[in-house]
């Protein structure tokens, strides 16, 4: 596994130098990548440190086990062995997952979009609680997240709404909630106390470059017309409004939240681009999915992922079956608990594909 390693210390600090150069400065996407790709390497040569130091302390040990009559010393070299065993798996783990092949979209922004699904109002009201909960992580891991599109309803809930995340590391975390999510409880116009059972879809998409995806315009058909707020109200006399339709797809994207038409087209602009983008992704997924049923990570859409129990205050995440009764604090945002055993789980089942 380490035949390679003997030059990390040598890329390293040619990164280095190219992270001091003014030209590289100037240029802030290269030089972000350039030193995204100096912390991998600046992690992995100091584990490989660390996991040649082990390695000695070990060979030192067992001459000193070989050489040494004291029968006390021979136990402390023992008990030190034992020691460096375990040292030296923890730290072939932790090498193992820096070489694990990267998602190419895990430092793309990303683009949330959260539907209505069964149950009616009680559904739209539960997009809008996803958009909180969602909203608060956000700002808990230092993102902005930006309204791109929504259709609010006149019971305070939503159809659908679609908003942009941007930071570091959005998709990496987020592309674990695509999927369908099931809420139960009890809406409070029910006189009864009788628990419902609604469904929300969520879906997340990481956000594309035009360079990446190539949209003709004599491909898009374009309507205009007047934005409206909940039960059909009125918000805006002109036709600011746009609706983008992608002829050779069919897929329609529209923006309204917008005061201005040139603002609202340029957001469904980049969400289309998005969807389209996704598509490509979804296909060559689907190639290999047939050979990576335990896959968690920008899954099947239509899969039933998560159930948040109101009554029980339970969240039950049915793809590595973990069941939590902290739903209250999940739900203001602290969704770490439930994405960071998504992410062990991901990163074992990868593990096990190269070991």
């Amino acid at each position: 596994m380490f035949d390679k390693f003997d030059d990390l210390q040598e890329k390293v600090a040619h990164l280095e130098g190219r992270l001091s150069d003014p030209s590289l400065m100037n240029d802030q996407k290269a030089y972000q990548k350039v030193a995204r790709e100096h912390a991998h390497l600046l992690k992995l040569y100091t584990l490989y440190s660390q996991y040649q130091q082990v390695e000695l302390d070990m060979e030192n040990n067992k001459l000193l086990l070989q050489g040494d009559e004291d029968e006390e010393m021979q136990e402390l070299a023992r008990v030190e062995i034992e020691e460096l065993k375990e040292k030296e798996r923890i730290l072939q783990d932790d090498i193992r997952l820096l070489l694990l092949p990267k998602d190419p979209n895990d430092e793309r922004n990303t683009f949330l979009e959260i539907r209505a699904g069964t149950g009616g109002d009680e559904a739209a009201l539960f997009v809008g609680d996803l958009y909180r909960m969602y909203s608060r992580f956000a700002e808990s891991q230092g993102w902005k997240i930006e309204v791109m599109s929504s259709s609010p309803l006149g019971t305070g809930g939503f159809k659908e709404i679609i908003s942009l995340i941007s930071g570091e590391q959005v998709y990496s975390k987020m592309k674990y909630e695509s999927g369908t999510h099931r809420v139960q409880r009890v809406p409070e116009t029910e006189t009864q106390g009788r628990i419902h059972t609604s469904a929300v879809t969520v879906a997340i998409l990481p956000e594309a470059d035009e360079v990446e995806v190539d949209i003709r315009m004599n491909e898009l058909k374009f309507d205009v017309f007047r934005s409206s707020g909940p039960g059909g109200q009125s918000v805006n006399t002109t036709d600011s409004a746009v609706r983008v339709t992608h002829l050779p797809t069919g897929l329609v994207v529209i923006c309204q939240d917008e005061k201005s038409q040139h603002k609202n087209k340029a957001k469904a602009l980049t969400v289309l681009r998005a969807r389209l983008f996704d598509q490509v992704q979804q296909a060559h997924h689907d190639k290999i999915s047939l050979d990576r049923k335990s896959q968690v990570g920008s899954g099947d859409r239509s899969e039933r992922i998560r159930t948040y129990n109101f009554p029980q205050g339970r969240l039950t995440d049915h793809r590595i079956n973990l069941t939590m009764y902290r739903l209250d604090s999940i739900m203001d945002g602290k969704l770490d608990e439930v994405i960071d055993p998504l992410i062990r789980h991901d990163q074992a089942e990868k593990l096990k594909e190269i070991e």
